[in-house]
């Protein structure tokens, strides 16, 4: 016996107040979505650049202090994306957001 399963849509509102507002959250989610991916990306530069500097005596290189680096870089990313993007996450935005339903 098969059985066949069919995909449910949400259920349609009739309230255009509430569409409009879902449309929005949805925008602010792809946004933020975007920026989040940017800042993974830079955060990956800085491992990448990070490698290449070679290590010297001055500071000790332990456990603590490479955890300390990486929470300040992925700190660092994540204001970078948000405030001076490279533009990354603005070129994803734009074409994603051909896929949202249209602005009313």
């Amino acid at each position: 016996m098969k059985t066949l399963l069919t995909p449910t849509l949400p259920p349609m509102t009739t309230n255009p107040v509430a569409d409009r507002q879902s449309a929005d959250m949805d925008r602010k989610a792809l946004k933020k979505s975007c920026q989040d991916f940017e800042a993974i990306f830079i955060q990956s530069l800085f491992q990448a650049m990070r490698k290449t500097v070679p290590e010297n005596s001055l500071f000790a290189q332990n456990s603590t202090t490479a955890m300390f680096e990486e929470m300040i870089h992925q700190e660092l990313a994540a204001t970078m994306a948000r405030t001076q993007s490279i533009g990354i996450a603005e070129q994803m935005y734009r074409q994603m957001e051909k896929n949202l339903p249209p602005e009313k």
